[in-house]
């Protein structure tokens, strides 16, 4: 996907202005703040961003129930693969939906819960030193240039903020949880992510 593609998300109402963050919080956005967290110790710091992917139903985009589930108020009735997440206790930090439209349920400075089993360079339980960002999509769903868009801006302002968060330590869900994981799938396109990145950190010199 060629950088002269990107007129799309240059153009959409959704993109993230320049934005701050605040006590953890990225100004801006929606907040919906989820219960499924933990205290981040001071010792543990952020050096590591997962990126994931996520859609409920299973390649169904646009509903409330990615919230709902990081909410911990999915109504196991509303669809029969459900059934099985109502007693999950999972949350990001953030998704970004196919609009571009970011919603944050955890703070930053807190530990999202959704790494889950996981390890990065040989230290386990990324949740302790990592950000969590969802998309809505599918391994084999082409995501929005928007998304990427968005992802990229929003990668900038954390590196900005947690420095420790280098180009290396930017990983999929799959890279540290191998063999249990595969988002955000081969869907997604990481060179073009990258080039994205660059352009807008670029901008900001």
């Amino acid at each position: 996907m060629p950088l002269s593609k990107q007129h799309k998300a240059e153009n959409s109402k959704n993109l993230l202005p320049k934005t701050a963050i605040n006590n953890g919080w990225l100004s801006g956005v929606e907040q919906h703040k989820s219960d499924f967290f933990s205290t981040r110790c001071q010792e543990d710091k952020i050096s590591l961003l997962v990126i994931h992917n996520i859609s409920l139903p299973a390649g169904v985009f646009g509903t409330n129930h990615i919230s709902e589930l990081f909410l911990g108020k999915i109504d196991p009735n509303a669809h029969p693969s459900f059934a099985d997440l109502a007693q999950l206790k999972v949350s990001a930090h953030c998704l970004i939906r196919r609009d571009g439209s970011i919603i944050q349920y955890v703070s930053f400075d807190d530990n999202a819960w959704h790494a889950g089993i996981s390890i990065f360079n040989n230290r386990e339980k990324c949740n302790d030193f990592s950000i969590g960002i969802e998309l809505e999509g599918t391994d084999d769903i082409p995501y929005q240039d928007v998304q990427y868009q968005q992802l990229a801006q929003l990668t900038l302002c954390l590196q900005q903020q947690y420095p420790l968060i280098c180009h290396d330590n930017i990983v999929g869900h799959c890279d540290i949880a191998p063999g249990r994981k595969t988002d955000p799938g081969r869907a997604f396109n990481w060179s073009y992510f990258h080039q994205l990145l660059q352009k807008t950190k670029e901008k900001t010199r």
